[in-house]
């Protein structure tokens, strides 16, 4: 199965600039000179592409540092208090990611959430791809398997999203499954473009994700949203050598690390290179390939349709028809 992964409509497509007073420059400089001091200009502003609510932008300043800052205007966005826990967290655990610089939740006399955090050199894992010879990809599926396997070492007691204000705590993992996903398939139930049959599938499905979903495994940090374009990786000019620069937008949980192994495998982020050297640590068993894997890939399909619509159509019912043989 080749599925594409989309996001902002198509990932590809580059953020649109900030228009009329939406974000202004004065509001920019006002946000770098909180973190630099007073002498601080802007020299460039440069979109980023992807990002679905905020506006992502390169800022560069007179001083010759570079930024990035994620921003949503007129919202009291609380999305970004978590990220900066997020990030810190999973530095915490030896993975290379920005480093926060300023964060700020949107208030009447403020009314903008941002982000700022340090700017990153290197492009995503599927523009590295095409650049690498071969040897070289394996070398970065090494490295990213080894970051991953950092990721999932670090445990707790009890399932549950990581925020920056505390969250819901599980004991069982499929009701930590079901919180994240309870509203993704209530949206994806009433959607009349997904025939009949299969809601009645994806409802049978769900009604025994208890069951489908044991394990006994403990609760492990993952990212939750590891696919290329979150990926950075840079050429060594020095020797040519490609190395994973950064992971970037988390969206972590402690959770059953296999859904990650699954995501990951669903948008051919991962080779056997990966598979291979993640399994030296964590052997994955039969019942994922057999039972949890189909139900992971078809849940993370009904988020990417209820999120970008259509395009999503072919493989929801693709993954809702392998995995209908589970119930």
């Amino acid at each position: 199965m080749k599925i594409a992964k989309l996001g902002a409509r198509q990932q590809n497509v580059v953020a649109h600039m900030p228009r009329g007073d939406d974000i202004s420059w004065q509001v920019m400089r006002q946000i770098v000179r909180k973190w630099t001091g007073e002498a601080t200009e802007l020299a460039e502003v440069t979109p980023l592409s992807g990002g679905c609510i905020s506006t992502a932008m390169a800022l560069a300043l007179n001083s010759g540092r570079k930024c990035v800052l994620k921003i949503s205007p007129h919202r009291v966005d609380r999305g970004y208090a978590d990220e900066a826990v997020q990030l810190d967290l999973l530095r915490e655990a030896g993975i290379p990611v920005p480093q926060v610089y300023d964060c700020h939740t949107g208030t009447l006399a403020e009314p903008f959430s941002y982000i700022l955090m340090e700017f990153i050199e290197g492009i995503d894992l599927a523009a590295a791809r095409a650049r690498c010879s071969a040897d070289e990809f394996e070398q970065l599926q090494f490295q990213l398997a080894d970051m991953v396997l950092k990721l999932h070492e670090r445990t707790a007691p009890h399932y549950m999203r990581v925020t920056s204000n505390g969250a819901r705590q599980f004991d069982a993992w499929a009701a930590c499954y079901r919180d994240i996903y309870d509203p993704i398939w209530r949206e994806a139930e009433k959607n009349a473009a997904l025939p009949v049959k299969a809601r009645k599938q994806v409802a049978r499905l769900h009604q025994r994700l208890d069951q489908l979903l044991a394990h006994d495994d403990c609760p492990r940090l993952v990212h939750w949203d590891l696919w290329a374009t979150n990926l950075l990786a840079v050429e060594n000019p020095d020797d040519h050598s490609w190395r994973i620069a950064a992971l970037l937008d988390p969206n972590c949980k402690f959770a059953h690390a296999e859904a990650e192994i699954a995501y990951l495998e669903l948008f051919h982020t991962v080779t056997p290179a990966f598979l291979r050297v993640y399994q030296q640590s964590h052997k994955l068993p039969p019942e994922y390939h057999r039972v949890r894997k189909p139900i992971y890939q078809l849940y993370s399909l009904l988020n990417h349709l209820c999120l970008f619509g259509k395009e999503y159509l072919k493989p929801v019912n693709e993954a809702i028809a392998r995995a209908a043989g589970l119930v």
